[in-house]
């Protein structure tokens, strides 16, 4: 049996504004348990995938309601510690039209963000693969020594790493942490990135000059040199028409060749949030069980695209969902 795969960072509850309201214009809030690697965990869970979030957060009710919604998922929580600090939060307003969604965070002084050490020993015994992302360094200065840490205990252990960038201005600005510097180590020691020429050009501190596929190409080649240990990289690209319809295409470059989807349009959107997170879900899932490149391509699309969809921060999709969004069967499946 292979073992488990790991998804460490933070908890979080998302409180929306209901139907497509600004924050707060109405006096009513509707909540969602989140966080990029719990997305991960729940989505690889309702694939049939062992997973098990690690993390902590406050024993209080919300801390224990974000434990209960990942366990209601088939996610083990056994690795989701109780300490001090409080529930970290964010605020959505979702977009309509020709406006854009906003996203407020409020994350000081969470119990994760608070976490200085971890048991890595019971953390990672079992484990096949640690997902993490960049979102926990990009939350000061304590986080970012922890996510080094994570790493570097799965390296030790012989455990393969899968690194999304998951790129936060707004928590990078909070601080003077060095993106480039704190992340470059981490995807030093990854096998799996998630990112683009973008992500690519801030790591190696170079622009590529490159259009389109051959930007993508031109930035995967230079990050696999740079990067030894690394074998696929996954990204998508969207075009916004607007905040109701969207365009995506997905792509995996490995050392000895890429595969990229056409493009899909996506409409009627009902909730990006957590998209990316999506799309890492089905990259993984198509790895994990042998897919060739093309095919693992398809999957992460049709996760990131299906998660468009459905309200909340995680894919709850299954095997089957993928197969009908592939074969284009949009119609009541009786």
């Amino acid at each position: 049996m292979p073992g488990s795969i790991a998804c460490f960072g933070e908890l979080l509850i998302r409180l929306t504004a209901l139907g497509r309201e600004l924050l707060l214009q109405s006096a009513r809030l509707e909540a969602h348990v989140g966080g990029a690697e719990a997305n991960v965990a729940v989505g690889l869970a309702n694939l049939g995938h062992d997973t098990r979030m690690l993390s902590t957060v406050p024993d209080n009710a919300l801390g224990r309601a974000a434990i209960g919604e990942l366990r209601r998922h088939g996610v083990n929580t056994a690795g989701v510690s109780f300490g001090p600090g409080r529930m970290g939060l964010y605020f959505l307003a979702a977009g309509a039209g020709v406006r854009a969604s906003q996203i407020v965070y409020d994350r000081e002084g969470s119990s994760f963000a608070l976490l200085s050490d971890f048991d890595w020993d019971s953390a990672l015994t079992g484990v096949e693969l640690l997902h993490v992302s960049g979102i926990t360094p990009a939350l000061g200065p304590v986080s970012a020594f922890l996510a080094r840490s994570a790493v570097k205990a799965a390296e030790d252990r012989g455990i393969r790493v899968s690194f999304d960038g998951n790129y936060r201005a707004q928590l990078w600005e909070r601080w003077d942490g060095d993106p480039k510097a704190l992340l470059f180590p981490l995807v030093a020691s990854a096998e799996i990135l998630f990112g683009n020429h973008r992500d690519i050009s801030l790591l190696l501190g170079r622009r590529f000059s490159g259009d389109g596929e051959d930007r993508r190409r031109e930035a995967a080649m230079a990050a696999f040199e740079a990067f030894p240990k690394l074998k696929h990289i996954a990204s998508t690209a969207r075009r916004v028409s607007s905040a109701d319809q969207n365009h995506i295409a997905a792509r995996i470059d490995s050392r000895d060749g890429s595969a990229q989807t056409e493009e899909v349009a996506v409409s009627g959107i009902v909730d990006r949030i957590g998209a990316g997170d999506a799309f890492a879900t089905g990259v993984l899932h198509g790895l994990r069980i042998g897919k060739n490149l093309e095919a693992t391509a398809s999957y992460g699309l049709a996760l990131a695209c299906l998660k468009h969809s459905l309200p909340g921060d995680a894919s709850l999709f299954r095997q089957d969902d993928i197969d009908a969004f592939l074969e284009g069967n949009f119609d009541v499946r009786r």
